[in-house]
């Protein structure tokens, strides 16, 4: 069904400001998978020109994982781009999880609320069961693209942010890239 409908939705997730994302998030994923391989532990977020690594990795490490993840994807490995960490998975499970919640509890009273309350349960089960593999298809059909085209690396850049009211500092790194 959701093949189905990226299908249907072809016109909008192959608009070049979306598909760069898209591939840049793929790409996003796949360094992330090079590097969590040599044990480090990362989280992201991409747009269109490129993403953000978020947490302590030596900068040449990043920029060999991004060159070595596009190659990969390149010579077909598309798979690369679904993570079972991304916050995609984290969306559906939250969006499902209210739904059933909504469907569940809506438009009742207390009473009926407190009954239903087993039954909601027994969903809500099915959302932590249903809701990763939902997610990862979601990730496969709309919010990532395996392939990467033509894109190539521009430039990775590192920097320190102070995470407000902890003074804490987090490592960041700014992956630049280029599509035509």
């Amino acid at each position: 069904m959701l093949k189905r409908l990226a299908n249907w939705s072809t016109p909008i997730l192959t608009f070049p400001y979306i598909l760069r994302t898209r591939r840049n998030h793929g790409l996003e994923h796949a360094t992330i998978h090079v590097l969590s391989k040599q044990r480090y532990n990362l989280s992201g977020r991409s747009n269109d020109s490129g993403f953000v690594l978020i947490g302590d990795a030596p900068t040449e490490k990043i920029e060999v994982a991004v060159q070595e993840a596009i190659n990969r994807m390149k010579r077909g490995e598309h798979q690369l781009a679904i993570h079972p960490n991304c916050g995609t998975n984290l969306v559906t499970a939250g969006f499902l999880a209210t739904l059933v919640a909504w469907l569940g509890f809506g438009g009742s009273n207390r009473r009926d609320s407190y009954e239903r309350f087993p039954t909601v349960m027994i969903f809500m089960m099915g959302v932590v069961l249903f809701s990763t593999p939902i997610g990862m298809a979601l990730q496969k059909y709309f919010t990532t693209e395996g392939d990467v085209g033509n894109m190539e690396l521009i430039s990775v850049t590192r920097s320190t942010a102070t995470i407000p009211f902890t003074g804490r500092t987090v490592v960041t790194h700014r992956v630049t890239t280029r599509q035509d």
